[in-house]
């Protein structure tokens, strides 16, 4: 069976610009790659990659990714003192998992979930 290797969302932005700086700044994220018209860019950390594109029509729903980690309270506490506002705390779900959440700024919600412990 052929497998999957890796997934690059693409989520979009009204403003190209503020997603790219909310990304490298409040989420420690890295540019990879911006395309020279300004309307396209890559920004990756830890080997995860998140496309970003200017969406001026706001034709495109919001977004929501799942992006797993195994040090989820230290990246929670990471993030908040980079100045991200989280929409949702760390919640234990009913199916076992972690996760706590924040948006982009341009409807995006980026969901950060880790493995299950024991309470």
């Amino acid at each position: 069976m052929a497998r999957l290797s890796r997934i690059a969302p693409e989520l979009p932005a009204a403003n190209l610009h503020a997603a790219i700086a909310f990304y490298e700044h409040k989420l420690g994220f890295r540019v990879a790659m911006q395309m020279p018209a300004g309307d396209y860019a890559i920004v990756e950390r830890d080997g995860v990659a998140i496309h970003l594109f200017q969406d001026d029509s706001r034709k495109h729903a919001p977004v929501g990714i799942h992006v797993f980690t195994s040090d989820l309270e230290e990246l929670r506490d990471e993030f908040v003192e980079r100045g991200a506002t989280l929409s949702q705390d760390i919640l234990r779900k009913p199916w076992g998992s972690r996760d706590f959440r924040l948006h982009d700024g341009f409807g995006n919600q980026i969901k950060f979930t880790g493995p299950p412990t024991e309470d």
